[in-house]
């Protein structure tokens, strides 16, 4: 493999993204990565999904939603850049989308008061892999930040993120907008959603929603003809920051279990096969067990005899005992994560990387604790 470390593959790139199942510090993953770009002197946005809640108390994010938050570093000495974080909010970023590429603030205020609008926005606003691509293109291409890294949410379908670029752009594409906007007639189109096999379920939403129901279906279909190209714009330039090799890295994360390895390995033949920017894979929680086998009682039998001179003989023994078969017990767990982890290395490609980071003994809650997962990530040896 190649000596590169993590520190030179995110050197220079402006967007980095963390893909992975649920449940494997994915999140603190892309928090720590993010601060020790700080820490070497960029400007980072980490931007989170749904973090858990004492580390999101770390960041300052339980006061914000879809603002901007500057994390404050000054108990990292070290630190000479800047952390800046915001914790995703799904309708505020697509309301906010609908008023940046509406033509004027009349179609903005019909789109955003449409009874169609609201129920169309509580859906599609709630994918959150959509709305995160959405923000990608405002806080990466909008230039603010040296670096942008961004906690993908967690996934049913794997594919789900990667394909999320473009997503309303295809839903409102024109072949589907024409046959009910050109030429646009409000009779027309009544004439057409009151015709054919449609008509009974259109007016049984007429009955249900109020006689004003088609109406503004119809209005908002052509509020909407005039943002298509708004949406293709967008789509196409995150699509095209998406296979940047020279400004964006997807990272995989992964615990050592067997369900996680099989989405990481998933994610690995799905980027390769879109020649997405892979550099490799991050394992995460690893037990270690460093050396050989070892004697408790050669190791620990003399300090365990001074310490308990006057207790129970069996006291000693009962512990060196214990510490014996834990240690054991250690290594198992490690030799069968290092079989698991074996099996994910089959499905990397050349000058691909795997970076492990041991399960810390403490949760990480706090500025110090991401700090000490970014060490084991830029500054511990890969394996």
């Amino acid at each position: 493999m190649s000596a590169r470390d993590l520190s030179s593959v995110i050197a220079g790139k402006r967007l980095v993204v963390c893909v992975g199942s649920g449940g494997v510090g994915k999140t603190t993953t892309a928090a720590a990565i993010a601060l020790q770009a700080a820490i070497s002197g960029r400007k980072v946005l980490v931007l989170t999904i749904d973090p858990a809640r004492r580390l999101a108390n770390s960041l300052g994010l339980s006061r914000f939603g879809n603002d901007e938050l500057r994390i404050d570093l000054s108990s990292l000495p070290e630190a000479r850049g800047e952390l800046w974080a915001m914790m995703l909010d799904n309708q505020k970023t697509f309301d906010d989308l609908i008023k940046q590429i509406a033509p004027d603030p009349a179609r903005r205020d019909a789109i955003l008061n449409n009874r169609i609008y609201r129920a169309t926005a509580d859906n599609i606003s709630g994918s959150q892999d959509y709305m995160a691509t959405e923000k990608l293109h405002d806080v990466v291409i909008g230039g603010r930040y040296d670096l942008v890294v961004l906690d993908t949410p967690p996934v049913k379908n794997a594919l789900d993120f990667l394909e999320a670029p473009g997503r309303l752009a295809r839903f409102l594409d024109k072949r589907v907008m024409k046959w009910f906007l050109e030429p646009y007639d409000k009779e027309r189109v009544l004439s057409r959603l009151l015709s054919g096999t449609s008509a009974v379920v259109f007016r049984l939403l007429s009955h249900v929603f109020g006689s004003e129901f088609l109406d503004d279906l119809s209005e908002y279909f052509n509020h909407f003809r005039d943002l298509y190209d708004g949406f293709r714009e967008r789509q196409e330039a995150v699509e095209k920051m998406f296979f940047d090799q020279g400004a964006t890295s997807f990272l995989v994360v992964c615990a050592p279990n067997g369900p996680s390895l099989e989405v990481a390995a998933f994610f690995l033949d799905e980027l390769a096969a879109r020649r997405m920017p892979n550099p490799g894979v991050i394992v995460n929680q690893r037990h270690v067990a460093r050396g050989g086998e070892l004697s408790a009682d050669g190791v620990l039998g003399a300090a365990a005899a001074a310490q308990s001179a006057d207790l129970d003989p069996a006291t000693a023994r009962s512990l060196l005992a214990r510490l014996g078969a834990a240690h054991r017990r250690l290594r198992e767990l490690a030799a069968h994560e290092d079989q698991l982890v074996d099996g994910v290395r089959g499905h990397m490609r050349p000058g691909q990387l795997l970076w492990s980071v041991p399960r810390l003994p403490d949760e990480v809650h706090d500025l110090r604790g991401l700090a000490a997962v970014g060490g084991a990530l830029f500054g511990a040896p890969r394996g």
